[in-house]
């Protein structure tokens, strides 16, 4: 996530998810890091950060969750 010196920043930020179905924001005018894709939500920290509130609605990593159905 970002440090708390961006906080309230006016800046875009996107919504990116890791291969493990994991969320964070990266600002927009950057390459998505190595790993990770956009998942289509753009906007202010405070737009972003709510929208990841919104749809990650299970904190364990997906290859966890996957390896728990089967159990």
């Amino acid at each position: 996530m970002m440090n708390s010196n961006h906080k309230g920043d006016a800046a875009s930020y996107k919504v990116v998810m890791s291969e493990d179905a994991q969320y964070t924001i990266w600002p927009a005018y950057k390459q998505s890091p190595l790993g990770w894709s956009e998942v289509g939500k753009q906007g202010s920290m405070e737009e972003c950060l709510a929208h990841i509130e919104a749809i990650w609605t299970d904190m364990r990593p997906q290859r966890l969750r996957e390896k728990m159905a089967h159990h």
